[in-house]
């Protein structure tokens, strides 16, 4: 799979404009703020593939990418703290709904922040992931701003309060520096690989 070889393909507003499932979905999710889109670009080493925001809640579509011809990677929008009005928070709520439910993604690869235990909605996240059977993993960003010595905690942490099966990985990640990118695409690649 060639990761240079990438392209904006929607921003979809409602369920209608999801593209057909021609390729394996990469759906990555996680709060506002969390570092989504940062994580997206330095999986595919681009700057600004994935729009990163100064503020919160930037990502209002569910955006499409397609990979090489290979797959779909899916950027959510953020769940949680965005200054939005209500009325479009109800808006995200019912696309979130309606994507969620359509039985797509192939790998979900839920953001939290490594240097804070999860929120209500990293744990809300999670539990859909293991309820509906899907395969996840997830991904603890912003690694580099944690001291040595908090790391091993802070990932038992989020392994204990996300619940997660024995088999789901816990990534250590930066985007900032790619720590975690190997580990991360080799996720990937073996869930294109299985299609």
């Amino acid at each position: 799979m060639n990761l240079h070889n990438v392209n904006f393909l929607i921003s979809a507003a409602n369920v209608k404009d999801f593209p057909p499932q021609k390729y394996p979905e990469i759906a990555f999710a996680g709060k506002s703020n969390v570092g989504k889109s940062s994580v997206i670009n330095r999986i595919l080493m681009r700057k600004n593939l994935a729009r990163v925001g100064d503020k919160p809640g930037k990502t209002i579509h569910v955006n499409y990418f397609t990979v090489d011809a290979c797959c779909y990677f899916v950027d959510l929008p953020g769940y949680g703290y965005a200054k939005v009005s209500q009325s479009e928070k109800d808006r995200w709520s019912k696309l979130m709904e309606s994507y969620f439910s359509a039985d797509r993604i192939d790998l979900g690869v839920l953001i939290v922040d490594a240097r804070h235990a999860p929120t209500n909605n990293d744990i809300t996240m999670a539990s859909w992931f293991i309820g509906s059977g899907c395969p996840f993993v997830v991904v603890a960003n912003k690694l580099d701003k944690l001291k040595k010595s908090e790391i091993g905690p802070n990932l038992r942490t989020i392994r204990e309060d996300l619940e997660l099966p024995e088999a789901c990985p816990v990534i250590p990640f930066s985007a900032e520096k790619g720590i975690g990118r190997d580990e991360l695409l080799s996720h990937i690649y073996a869930t294109v690989d299985n299609k």
